[in-house]
């Protein structure tokens, strides 16, 4: 049985989502964070300086595949230190 993928956005990516959270299907992280801007164009330009974690660990590379049951936190810049 599947669980998908587990999306949490942080910040100004969960403003631009509009939510929290989502779910999708398990592929690579570049095909999922295209899949989730598709039709968010805001999201998609926050989405284009934010790092990334899956499963706690960040992420640099966006070919990686995601894992179903893993979480990919999207995390935009923040302020400070």
């Amino acid at each position: 049985m599947s669980n998908g993928v587990h999306i949490r956005y942080f910040a100004a990516a969960r403003a631009a989502a509009g939510t929290d959270s989502a779910v999708c299907e398990p592929a690579p992280l570049r095909q999922i964070l295209e899949s989730a801007c598709a039709s968010n164009p805001l999201l998609a330009h926050v989405v284009s300086q934010c790092s990334f974690l899956v499963d706690s660990v960040v992420v640099h590379d966006d070919t990686v595949f995601v894992t179903d049951g893993s979480v990919i936190d999207v995390l935009p810049r923040f302020a400070g230190g």
